[in-house]
């Protein structure tokens, strides 16, 4: 479990073919203190296992349904990667639940100044689209935002000086490909209204606006 809140860059060393998959080398700016090989380390937002550990390089071992859906298949030896080491239970939770578990890309369609912000437009598939909402949270690689305004399979953002200095989301350029996590809450909720708790004694369903109002999820 992750927060989304990006601790620094990785850089990436090398991608060893493995198969239909890939390991890739990468090379931290921070130091790995209290990592160990086992550990999960959230690469642009993927949840990823090290393998190997040696100072500020480590290994991560790149599934093929990790390539399919998510950015990693444009990813090129040099290229910079946010990286954020798992939650603690001790941590403070600044930005949102993010599980690492990528759903799916998006495209960098524009970037334009706008006073002291950056104003970021990126077009996204509609089984990701409908997961978002104005003011709602989103993972983009890997960094926790918030979204502006969302419309027509474009959701817009606004990143503040900050944010752009220390997350890759600062150098993407208009075309780039970015791996996004929507907010669990709303996966869960359709999940909920999908399948529906039953009361056996009526055969009718038990969940309902009322419900939902109840358990604070309106």
């Amino acid at each position: 479990m992750f927060t989304g809140i990006i601790e620094g860059f990785g850089t990436i060393r090398n991608i060893r073919p493995t198969g239909q998959g890939s390991r890739f080398a990468i090379e931290a700016d921070f130091h790995l203190d209290r990592v160990k090989i086992g550990d999960s380390i959230a690469v642009n937002g993927a949840c990823l296992t090290a393998v190997s550990l040696k100072d500020r390089l480590f290994e991560v071992d790149v599934a093929p349904e990790t390539i399919r859906r998510t950015a990693f298949a444009t990813t090129h030896i040099g290229a910079r990667v946010n990286l954020e080491r798992a939650l603690r239970l001790s941590d403070r939770l600044d930005g949102h639940i993010v599980s690492g578990h990528v759903d799916g890309i998006g495209t960098i369609v524009s970037k334009e100044r706008q006073a002291n912000a950056v104003i970021v437009n990126i077009s996204v598939d509609e089984h990701l689209s409908r997961y978002m909402i104005e003011k709602g949270s989103v993972a983009v690689d890997g960094i926790s935002l918030t979204i502006n305004a969302i419309s027509d399979g474009t959701f817009t953002l606004s990143i503040i000086p900050h944010t752009a200095d220390i997350t890759s989301i600062g150098f993407k350029a208009p075309g780039s490909i970015v791996n996004i996590e929507t907010d669990l809450v709303g996966k869960y909720i359709e999940k909920f209204l999908m399948t529906p708790k039953t009361d056996h004694a009526t055969k009718r369903s038990t969940i309902d606006m009322a419900f939902l109002a109840e358990k604070g999820f309106l």
